[in-house]
């Protein structure tokens, strides 16, 4: 297992890529776009659907597509020189400097089963490391977003934001843990310590998708944990778990959204967490 980095706000501030006035231009710019996929997604949620399978046997519907393309169109105006990585168009200007991650709907299957747990994941990179995401709820009516240096926060609507932090949880036994699929995470074979893990926590939920993240960043769990998920599911939830003071790695303690892992903590149950989920060891 490789070391794994320092973290908190102040670090987070570290790795900051952009100045205050592009940081601020991209946020405006995803909140906007998920001002607009808010509205699609309301407009459909618990109404007839049409729906799809994709050559990976998963659904996707009308919506998420739609939402892709307004998404895309907006960047593409405001920055036509931005690299774009999606769910349902794929890559366009991958080697940009600067690229832009869109989820349009994490949950589709909530969204599908009219379950209200769905949301649009924006996050954008510069240089390799991500800047700033927002995760928007429609039908909880709750957004959370982050930039580098600018810490993360949180609203409901109507609300004025609230900035947000991790817990300050040290103890195993006084932790809640967050997950998406048991039976995935237990298939996958890369944690074989989760079930023994869930038996020594305080408590255990699996609250999957985004909310999970976001729920870890108000400080309401200590952990959540994934082992299906792809760049884009993970991209904006890393800024906004490192900016409200946790950590984000995959299950081999590496920084990175691609190899299909993803763990965040507060930070100081970080390294407990991580040796207790791919030992399986007692303690």
């Amino acid at each position: 297992m490789t070391d794994v980095p320092a973290y908190g706000a102040e670090w987070s501030a570290g790795l900051r890529r952009a100045d205050d006035a592009e940081l601020d231009g991209w946020l405006a710019l995803a909140h906007a776009a998920c001002d607009e996929a808010d509205a699609l997604a309301r407009a459909a949620f618990r109404r007839d659907l049409r729906i799809s399978t994709k050559p990976d046997r998963t659904f996707v519907t009308e919506t998420d597509t739609a939402i892709e393309r307004a998404i895309r169109t907006r960047i593409a105006d405001a920055h036509p020189d931005h690299g774009l990585v999606g769910e349902e168009y794929g890559t366009e200007a991958g080697d940009a400097a600067t690229r832009w991650y869109i989820d349009p709907i994490d949950g589709t299957h909530n969204f599908i089963r009219g379950v209200p747990l769905f949301g649009t994941l924006l996050a954008v990179e510069r240089d390799g490391e991500l800047q700033a995401g927002v995760l928007s709820a429609p039908a909880l009516d709750e957004r959370w977003w982050a930039h580098r240096g600018g810490g993360s926060w949180a609203r409901n609507r109507g609300e004025a934001p609230r900035r947000i932090h991790v817990s300050g949880v040290t103890a195993l036994a006084d932790s809640q843990i967050l997950y998406g699929s048991g039976r995935d995470i237990v298939d996958s074979g890369r944690a074989p310590g989760f079930d023994r893990l869930l038996r020594d926590v305080w408590r255990e939920r699996g609250f999957g998708d985004f909310w999970g993240y976001a729920l870890l960043a108000e400080g309401a769990a200590e952990a959540m944990v994934e082992t299906d998920l792809s760049p884009w599911d993970a991209a904006a939830p890393m800024v906004l778990v490192e900016e409200a003071g946790g950590r984000a790695t995959d299950l081999e303690g590496r920084r990175r959204i691609d190899t299909r892992t993803f763990l965040t903590t507060n930070g100081h149950l970080h390294d407990t967490v991580l040796r207790r989920l791919v030992t399986s060891e007692e303690a």
